[in-house]
């Protein structure tokens, strides 16, 4: 009977030994979180309701985000069938793209040397977050269909800011 006393008891310290660690590391968790947490500010502009995030300790903000799809090509730039079976792709998916957001901004770069191809999307913050829970529709689709064409490869993408300054 002491026997499942000392037990009891052991387990009992143990459990709240357990308890105050969870405590104090859950704490810690919750406080270094709001460190790498962005501040958002709204715009004091009377003209504009828009958000912006700080940057390098307020030397620089963004208030529009951009979405890359980017990937590889093969052959000349001229001449590229691989290049040229992407931008029917960028045609067809097109009219998708520019309702994500009423100011969305569409470019797309190609370099002839690197033979690099990229879709950049950007959109308003206050846009940004919808279109993410959306999963960036219809970026599955697109990326699929590009990474099926032959002397395409490396398809990925990126968020980034892009602001014109």
């Amino acid at each position: 009977n002491n026997n499942n006393n000392n037990n009891s008891n052991n387990d009992n310290i143990y459990n709240h030994t357990m308890m105050k660690t969870f405590s104090f590391l859950f704490s810690l968790m919750l406080s270094t979180a709001w460190a790498f947490a962005p501040v958002v500010h709204k715009n004091n502009n009377a003209a504009s309701t828009a958000l912006h995030v700080d940057l390098a300790n307020g030397a620089m903000s963004f208030d529009r985000v951009c979405r890359e799809w980017r990937c590889k090509y093969t052959g000349d730039k001229g001449t590229s069938e691989s290049l040229e079976a992407v931008a029917k792709a960028v045609e067809e998916y097109l009219p998708d793209i520019k309702k994500v957001s009423s100011d969305i901004t569409v470019n797309r770069l190609v370099c002839g040397s690197c033979l690099d191809f990229k879709l950049m999307m950007t959109v308003p913050l206050e846009d940004f977050g919808p279109w993410e829970e959306s999963g960036f529709a219809p970026e599955a689709e697109f990326l699929e269909k590009i990474g099926a064409i032959e002397g395409v490869s490396q398809v990925e993408t990126q968020t980034i800011t892009n602001m014109v300054i």
